[in-house]
Parts: structure tokens; sequence; C-alpha cells
């Protein structure tokens, strides 16, 4: 592709309104613009790109045996109203009525489509398994989209979904989904790992995200330095302290109010009485679905909302508002605490380690000092704070590391909760009829671009791994009005092309300087230089990008020299 002609516009300077290093690169190298808040056209390097992720995407979802559908993106309200999620979504969902009143949305995600697919076309046990998927256009009514690519309200997502007539089968298509999610990350020269996760609004029994490590993500993850243990922060799981922690606790110290002035953070109260956060015990009061309760946290932990909610099987979990936490405490906020309370108590494991702590006296400017868990107050104890840098892993004896990571990928184990919602059922070998079982599967693509993006890149711009790479030669004829250095050029430009190997010639009459600039923004795996000195000696420069080395190859061999730094064999 000559550079003269393609539609390739670089910028000097990004909009102040992108935030992140992926955003700011993709519009300054020319790959994307904006056409109103989180919708963006694709320009044709960024259509390369995108084009690159999809292909890796097919070729290993078609060797995982699954088959590829395309599916409307305009969904009828009816099936939302089947599964219960035409009011439960929220307002991400563009919903909009056409001209005969009826109602419509444009869709987020095709768990309900899919089914009534499925629903109408697949009745016996001797047509499953099936996992089919798409890749197609969603739309997802973002409060506050941002970042580009990676949070946009328009964006382009491999879905997959699988039917199955046993949990032993839809257990074994989880496992093959894993292993194929595993392949394209590879594939795509990322630097990823796969971790628990919640299953958030799609639902389901567990699932795992695949996430690109990288110092800018929006996700936390927790990861073990000895075993493959990794889990989303929201899930990662902390370890029970071992029975006897607390030996040595003397049994006759008494607890004791101290007066705490205006004292309610941890912070304040920790430095007032001179202790440690490590021996608060936070007392948060939580109103739910089954009633009013108390949460307890060590005071240099963080509870974490998800662990909670699940723990405690409900629906409905929020912070209690004020004139509640002062009928079940008797006294404002910042000074409740376990010692007397009448509610249901739930505390993290954490607590039982503390020897001697400091709570909410359950009054005005009031805290109790000496507080034994156990012999002061009763609670259940469960898995509920948020894992810190240094923890136990939950699976060996390694300690835990936290993590910046990018979600690319998510695999969930749906179970019935839309079959029996939708009745999508089979007949089985006996005849009776059963709602299938199934897997849900899917992949950003345009996250995993801006993705590899966060990961790869300098003060310079973008460098692309070669897999993902818009092309993979870039090369630079420095005075492209000079014959001999035209006509070598397009010498090897014709050599790599007829080679297959993808090949951007900056053809333009243009400085050296400003072509090199242009070249490290875009990112192009390998950089190959043609020059009247180069030429003098036989010879091309190249270099690859990321690298400071420039090495001098003869003309005859650049094909070869290009092959292998790409890994490419003849």
């Amino acid at each position: 592709m000559r550079y003269s002609r393609y539609l390739l516009p670089t910028l000097k300077d990004a909009p102040s309104d992108a935030e992140i290093v992926s955003h700011r690169l993709m519009i300054r190298a020319g790959m994307i613009r904006k056409v109103a808040s989180g919708i963006y056209n694709l320009l044709p390097l960024g259509l390369r790109v995108i084009r690159k992720v999809e292909r890796i995407v097919r070729e290993e979802m078609d060797r995982a045996g699954a088959q590829e559908v395309l599916l409307s993106f305009v969904l009828p309200s009816e099936l939302w109203k089947e599964s219960g999620r035409w009011d439960e979504y929220g307002k991400e969902l563009l919903r909009f009525r056409d001209r005969h009143k009826r109602e419509f949305c444009l869709g987020p995600t095709h768990e309900e489509a899919i089914t009534d697919l499925v629903r109408r076309e697949v009745r016996s046990y001797r047509e499953l398994p099936k996992n089919l998927y798409q890749i197609q256009a969603k739309f997802r009514d973002e409060i506050r989209p941002r970042f580009g690519l990676m949070r946009g309200r328009e964006f382009i997502m491999k879905d997959a979904y699988s039917f199955h007539a046993s949990d032993e089968c839809a257990e074994r298509e989880y496992e093959n989904m894993y292993r194929t999610y595993s392949r394209i990350f590879e594939r795509c020269g990322l630097n990823f790992r796969a971790v628990e996760a919640e299953t958030g609004p799609i639902g389901g029994k567990f699932s795992h995200e695949f996430m690109v490590l990288a110092d800018t993500g929006e996700d936390s993850i927790a990861t073990c330095r000895r075993c493959t243990y990794a889990a989303n922060i929201e899930r990662a799981e902390t370890r029970r302290p071992h029975p006897g922690k607390r030996e040595g606790v003397k049994k006759d110290t008494g607890i004791k109010e101290v007066s705490t002035p205006g004292m309610k953070t941890v912070e304040e109260v920790s430095s007032f009485l001179g202790v440690e956060p490590s021996r608060l015990i936070k007392t948060l009061i939580y109103s739910t679905d089954r009633g009013t309760v108390a949460v307890l946290v060590r005071g240099d932990h963080e509870l974490n909302d998800a662990k909670l909610k699940r723990a405690l099987d409900v629906k409905d979990l929020t912070l209690a508002d004020e004139q509640t936490i002062r009928d079940v405490t008797g006294a404002p906020v910042g000074f409740a605490g376990p010692v007397g309370l009448k509610i249901p108590i739930y505390a993290d494991y954490s607590v039982l380690e503390i020897e001697d702590g400091v709570t909410g006296g359950n009054r005005l400017d009031t805290h109790i000092m000496g507080v034994q868990p156990e012999r002061d107050f009763r609670a259940q104890y469960l898995d509920i704070r948020k894992v810190v840098e240094g923890d136990m892993c939950p699976r060996c004896e390694g300690r835990v590391e936290i993590h910046r990571g990018i979600e690319v990928g998510h695999i969930f184990k749906l179970g019935t909760k839309y079959s029996e919602s939708m009745g999508a059922t089979f007949l089985d070998s006996d005849g009776r009829e059963k709602p299938m079982i199934m897997g849900c599967y899917g992949i950003g693509i345009g996250r995993t671009a801006a993705a590899a993006i966060e990961q790869n890149h300098d003060a310079s711009g973008i460098i692309w791994p070669p897999p993902l790479a818009p092309f993979e030669v870039e090369l630079i004829p420095i005075n492209i009005r000079d014959k001999e250095t035209e006509r070598v050029s397009m010498d090897i430009y014709r050599a790599l092309t007829d080679a297959g190997i993808e090949v951007l010639i900056d053809d333009r009459d243009e400085r050296a300087g400003v072509k090199f600039k242009d070249a490290d923004l875009i990112g192009i795996p390998v950089r190959i230089t043609v020059s009247n000195r180069t030429i003098a000696s036989g010879s091309v420069e190249m270099k690859r990008r990321g690298e400071e080395r420039k090495w001098l190859v003869k003309i005859e061999d650049t094909v070869r020299e290009v092959r292998s730094i790409l890994n490419r064999t003849p």
C-alpha cells in the first residue's frame, strides 16, 4: 500500500478528551475518529487491526467446533420481557419504538436472541451440543463512555453461546472455551491472565475473565507468585486464619469506654488513641432485602461488596441511611460497634485475629478498647474483604500479588437461567422435556486492540505485536524523487508483497524526520530505510520498532531477513 494514497491522517497532538494511552494514540495514529460520545468511525489503519483480531478469533473458534451465525442487531422487547431483563437491565439498554409503536432495543448482548433461535430449531438431545458465535456490533448506552474503543457505547464483540443436555457436557465446553481463549490471546501476542470473576448482569453460576496485564488497566487482579491462582479483585479469596492464632490473650482483660470527640474515621480514631489501624474493628450497617445487618472488617482492610452480597445470598445490598443507623445502634454515623448489637453480625475472618480491639461504642463520641471477638460479641465469620498485596494464596503457600488488568474476554457458565425463562427445552433419551444448559463466551474485539496498545507503547507511539500490526513492514525511501531510490524501493516493495508480507511504503515527498516520526507513531514492527547511502553499499537499513539498534542488510536478503524477524517461514 502506498502511503500517499492511504487515508492515514496522523496528528501531532490528541484531543483533550482522550484520557488514556490507547485512546490518544489511536486518534493520533489515524485509526479512529469520534462521531459522537462513545461512538467512533474506524479508519483504514484501525480497521486492519480489528480485522486481524477478528481473523484470529474466527480461526480459533472454528477450530474449537463453534459455528458462526449473524443475529439481528435490532431486537424485539418480547424476547427481553421473557427473560425478565427488559426492566432489569437498566438504562444501558437503548429502547425505541418503530412506526407501528412496537418496542425494540439495540442489542447490548444476545442471550435472548440466540435462545429464541435455538428453541425454535433444536428439539432433541441428539441435536446437542451446539456452540454458535457471531462477531457483530453491540450498543450499550453507557452513562459515561470514555477511553475510546476501551469503553464506548457502540463496539464490536465476539459473543458465543453453547447449549447442552447435561452439566458434564456444559463443563467440557467451558474448558474447551477456556483453552480456546488462551490460544486466541497467545496468538494476539498479549501478556494476559485468566482470572476467576463475578458474573455481573449476564448472570450464571461461575465465570473467568481474560485480563491483559497493563499498568493503565481499570481492574485489579490478584495472582499467586507460586501457583496459577488468579482472580478479579471482586472475586479473589482470602485464607481463614489458622486455629489458635489468638493464643496468649489475657482472659481477665476487660473492655473500657474511651471518649473520642468527633473521631469517626479509622485514621482519626487510630491516631487519637495511638493504636494501629489493624486493631480497629470497623462496623458497617447495611440494609438488605432480608433486613438490617452489621458487617465487620479490620480497620486496615476494605470490605468487598460483591463477596458480601454473594455470601449473604441477597439481591439488594446498600449502606444503611443515617436514621436506620441511629435506630439499630443508638448512635450517629461513625460510632457503631458490635458489642451489644441486637441485629445479625457478619465479620471477615481477619477480625478473628484481633486480640485487643477497638470498636465504636454505639454512643456519640465514644469508642471501646480491649474488645475480643467471640468473648465480647458473636458473629458469623466469612471471607468478605478485599485481598491485599502479600496475603496468603488460598490455594497454596505462596503470596498474592496485585496487578492492573484490562478485561478483553469473559466466559460464563449460565446454566438454565435463560432456557427456563424462555422455554428452550429438549427431549432427552427417555422422551422427557428438560431445559437446555447454556454457556456464554464473549471477546471485545476493539478492547483487545486497545489493550494491545496499553501494553505495548513508548513515548513515540504504538509498538504493535506482529500478529495485530496493521502492516508488517514500513518501507521508507529517503528522497522519493530520486529515480534510483524510487526504483530500488519499488523492487523491494514488490518482492516483499510477492512473499505475502504486508507492506506500507511511505512514498510521500516529506523529510526523513517526518516519516520516521509517523513510523514510530503507528508502530509497524519492521522499518526498512532506503537511501542513496544504503544503495551505494548494496544494502538497506533495518530496524525493529521499540529497539534502538539499526543494521544493514543486503538488498537481495531483505525478504529473508524480514521473515526471520517476523518468525515467518517461506
